[in-house]
Protein backbone atom coordinates (compact mmCIF):
# COMPACT_ATOMS: atom_id res chain seq x y z
CA UNK A 1 0.00 0.00 0.00
CA UNK A 2 1.71 3.54 -1.43
CA UNK A 3 0.64 6.27 1.02
CA UNK A 4 -2.13 8.68 -0.99
CA UNK A 5 -3.27 12.03 -0.27
CA UNK A 6 -6.94 12.08 0.54
CA UNK A 7 -9.37 14.11 0.57
CA UNK A 8 -12.83 13.28 2.95
CA UNK A 9 -15.69 15.53 2.77
CA UNK A 10 -18.31 14.99 5.58
CA UNK A 11 -15.87 14.24 7.72
CA UNK A 12 -17.27 15.20 10.85
CA UNK A 13 -20.35 13.09 10.08
CA UNK A 14 -20.68 9.08 11.47
CA UNK A 15 -19.23 7.74 8.53
CA UNK A 16 -16.74 10.28 7.27
CA UNK A 17 -14.78 10.41 10.52
CA UNK A 18 -14.85 6.61 10.67
CA UNK A 19 -13.68 6.96 7.47
CA UNK A 20 -10.97 9.20 8.26
CA UNK A 21 -9.79 8.14 11.57
CA UNK A 22 -8.81 4.83 9.49
CA UNK A 23 -7.21 6.02 6.11
CA UNK A 24 -5.10 8.41 8.80
CA UNK A 25 -4.52 4.92 10.69
CA UNK A 26 -3.19 2.92 7.14
CA UNK A 27 -0.43 5.91 6.76
CA UNK A 28 -2.40 8.42 4.44
CA UNK A 29 -2.17 11.73 4.48
CA UNK A 30 -6.14 12.71 5.58
CA UNK A 31 -7.43 16.12 4.55
CA UNK A 32 -10.87 16.68 6.38
CA UNK A 33 -13.17 18.58 5.22
CA UNK A 34 -16.98 19.23 6.11
CA UNK A 35 -19.33 22.24 6.16
CA UNK A 36 -18.67 23.17 10.10
CA UNK A 37 -15.35 21.98 10.21
CA UNK A 38 -11.37 21.33 9.07
CA UNK A 39 -11.56 22.41 4.90
CA UNK A 40 -14.68 23.94 5.29
CA UNK A 41 -17.25 23.45 1.98
CA UNK A 42 -20.77 22.97 0.78
CA UNK A 43 -21.35 20.56 -2.19
CA UNK A 44 -24.55 22.74 -2.94
CA UNK A 45 -22.27 25.60 -3.89
CA UNK A 46 -20.15 25.02 -6.94
CA UNK A 47 -18.25 28.05 -6.00
CA UNK A 48 -17.41 26.48 -2.44
CA UNK A 49 -16.05 23.07 -4.15
CA UNK A 50 -14.11 25.10 -6.23
CA UNK A 51 -12.38 27.40 -3.47
CA UNK A 52 -11.95 23.67 -1.65
CA UNK A 53 -9.55 22.95 -4.36
CA UNK A 54 -7.53 25.63 -4.68
CA UNK A 55 -6.62 26.08 -1.11
CA UNK A 56 -6.36 21.89 -0.73
CA UNK A 57 -4.28 21.78 -3.59
CA UNK A 58 -3.37 18.34 -5.71
CA UNK A 59 -4.74 14.96 -3.85
CA UNK A 60 -4.46 11.21 -4.95
CA UNK A 61 -8.17 10.72 -3.57
CA UNK A 62 -11.59 11.83 -3.04
CA UNK A 63 -14.03 10.36 -0.55
CA UNK A 64 -17.91 12.00 -0.28
CA UNK A 65 -19.68 10.47 2.83
CA UNK A 66 -22.35 13.28 2.59
CA UNK A 67 -25.86 14.50 2.18
CA UNK A 68 -28.98 14.80 4.15
CA UNK A 69 -32.39 14.04 3.10
CA UNK A 70 -35.64 13.73 4.90
CA UNK A 71 -37.71 11.23 6.05
CA UNK A 72 -41.21 11.50 5.71
CA UNK A 73 -44.25 9.13 4.16
CA UNK A 74 -44.71 9.68 0.58
CA UNK A 75 -48.25 11.79 1.03
CA UNK A 76 -46.44 14.16 3.26
CA UNK A 77 -43.37 14.87 0.58
CA UNK A 78 -43.64 17.74 -1.68
CA UNK A 79 -42.11 18.62 -4.85
CA UNK A 80 -39.29 21.34 -2.76
CA UNK A 81 -38.80 17.64 -0.13
CA UNK A 82 -37.23 16.22 -3.27
CA UNK A 83 -35.61 19.05 -4.68
CA UNK A 84 -33.92 19.95 -1.76
CA UNK A 85 -32.62 16.49 -0.93
CA UNK A 86 -31.50 15.19 -4.18
CA UNK A 87 -29.43 18.91 -4.53
CA UNK A 88 -27.77 17.78 -0.85
CA UNK A 89 -26.90 14.63 -1.01
CA UNK A 90 -27.00 13.28 -4.94
CA UNK A 91 -26.27 16.85 -6.83
CA UNK A 92 -23.91 17.65 -4.32
CA UNK A 93 -21.40 14.57 -5.00
CA UNK A 94 -21.81 14.80 -8.33
CA UNK A 95 -20.80 18.07 -8.65
CA UNK A 96 -17.85 17.02 -6.57
CA UNK A 97 -16.70 14.56 -9.32
CA UNK A 98 -17.09 17.34 -12.23
CA UNK A 99 -15.03 19.57 -10.72
CA UNK A 100 -12.67 17.99 -8.71
CA UNK A 101 -12.03 15.52 -11.67
CA UNK A 102 -9.52 17.77 -13.82
CA UNK A 103 -8.10 18.50 -10.40
CA UNK A 104 -6.61 15.66 -9.17
CA UNK A 105 -3.49 13.46 -9.59
CA UNK A 106 -3.19 11.18 -12.70
CA UNK A 107 -5.32 7.62 -11.77
CA UNK A 108 -6.91 9.37 -8.97
CA UNK A 109 -10.10 7.87 -6.94
CA UNK A 110 -13.18 9.42 -6.22
CA UNK A 111 -15.40 7.31 -3.75
CA UNK A 112 -19.59 8.85 -3.33
CA UNK A 113 -21.78 7.33 -0.63
CA UNK A 114 -25.35 6.10 -1.52
CA UNK A 115 -27.68 3.64 0.49
CA UNK A 116 -29.54 0.34 0.24
CA UNK A 117 -32.53 2.60 -0.14
CA UNK A 118 -31.87 2.88 -3.85
CA UNK A 119 -32.45 -1.25 -4.02
CA UNK A 120 -34.96 -1.61 -1.07
CA UNK A 121 -37.27 1.22 0.22
CA UNK A 122 -39.06 1.77 3.28
CA UNK A 123 -41.93 3.53 3.93
CA UNK A 124 -40.19 6.97 4.59
CA UNK A 125 -37.46 6.67 2.58
CA UNK A 126 -38.25 8.06 -1.07
CA UNK A 127 -36.30 10.79 -1.15
CA UNK A 128 -33.48 8.83 0.19
CA UNK A 129 -34.09 6.07 -2.65
CA UNK A 130 -34.54 8.73 -5.39
CA UNK A 131 -30.67 10.37 -4.35
CA UNK A 132 -28.63 6.99 -3.65
CA UNK A 133 -30.17 5.74 -7.09
CA UNK A 134 -28.42 8.87 -8.90
CA UNK A 135 -25.76 8.39 -7.22
CA UNK A 136 -25.79 5.00 -7.81
CA UNK A 137 -26.44 5.57 -11.89
CA UNK A 138 -23.86 8.33 -11.99
CA UNK A 139 -21.30 5.99 -10.39
CA UNK A 140 -21.39 3.57 -13.42
CA UNK A 141 -21.82 6.09 -16.19
CA UNK A 142 -18.74 8.54 -15.08
CA UNK A 143 -16.70 5.48 -14.57
CA UNK A 144 -16.25 5.49 -18.50
CA UNK A 145 -15.60 8.95 -18.96
CA UNK A 146 -12.91 9.93 -16.14
CA UNK A 147 -9.97 11.44 -17.55
CA UNK A 148 -6.38 10.96 -16.37
CA UNK A 149 -7.29 7.27 -15.92
CA UNK A 150 -9.32 8.07 -12.58
CA UNK A 151 -11.56 5.71 -11.12
CA UNK A 152 -14.77 6.43 -9.29
CA UNK A 153 -17.02 3.98 -7.04
CA UNK A 154 -20.21 4.47 -4.67
CA UNK A 155 -20.24 2.65 -0.94
CA UNK A 156 -24.19 1.63 -0.23
CA UNK A 157 -24.34 0.95 2.84
CA UNK A 158 -27.27 -0.12 5.03
CA UNK A 159 -28.39 1.48 8.82
CA UNK A 160 -25.84 2.04 10.87
CA UNK A 161 -25.98 0.34 14.20
CA UNK A 162 -24.55 3.71 16.00
CA UNK A 163 -27.37 5.29 14.23
CA UNK A 164 -29.96 3.85 16.29
CA UNK A 165 -32.75 6.48 15.89
CA UNK A 166 -33.45 5.03 12.51
CA UNK A 167 -33.60 1.63 13.14
CA UNK A 168 -37.14 1.54 13.60
CA UNK A 169 -37.39 3.11 9.95
CA UNK A 170 -35.63 0.12 8.83
CA UNK A 171 -37.71 -2.84 10.34
CA UNK A 172 -35.87 -6.12 9.39
CA UNK A 173 -32.48 -4.76 8.02
CA UNK A 174 -29.97 -5.80 9.84
CA UNK A 175 -27.75 -3.03 11.11
CA UNK A 176 -23.77 -2.35 10.51
CA UNK A 177 -20.89 -0.81 12.40
CA UNK A 178 -19.80 2.44 10.65
CA UNK A 179 -16.30 0.80 11.37
CA UNK A 180 -17.32 -1.91 8.57
CA UNK A 181 -18.65 0.48 6.20
CA UNK A 182 -15.10 2.21 6.46
CA UNK A 183 -13.85 -0.80 4.94
CA UNK A 184 -15.68 -0.34 2.03
CA UNK A 185 -14.19 3.02 1.39
CA UNK A 186 -10.45 1.42 2.32
CA UNK A 187 -11.25 -1.47 -0.86
CA UNK A 188 -12.01 1.92 -3.05
CA UNK A 189 -9.05 3.61 -2.44
CA UNK A 190 -6.60 1.57 -2.31
CA UNK A 191 -7.79 -1.00 -4.70
CA UNK A 192 -7.98 -1.12 -8.70
CA UNK A 193 -12.01 -1.55 -8.97
CA UNK A 194 -14.30 1.44 -10.63
CA UNK A 195 -17.80 1.70 -11.63
CA UNK A 196 -18.84 -0.87 -8.55
CA UNK A 197 -21.34 0.51 -5.69
CA UNK A 198 -19.50 -1.49 -2.59
CA UNK A 199 -22.84 -2.68 -0.79
CA UNK A 200 -22.21 -2.93 3.05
Amino acid sequence: MSRSRVLVVGASGLIGSTVADLLDQRGHEVVRSSRSSGERADLTDPASIEALFERIGPVDAVIAATGSVPFKPLPELGVEDFRTGILDKALGQIALVTLGAPRLRPGASFTLTSGILAQSPVATGAVASAANGAIDAFVRAAATTLPGGARINAVSPTVLAEAEGYHASFPGFVPVPAATVAQAFVRSVEGVETGQVFAV
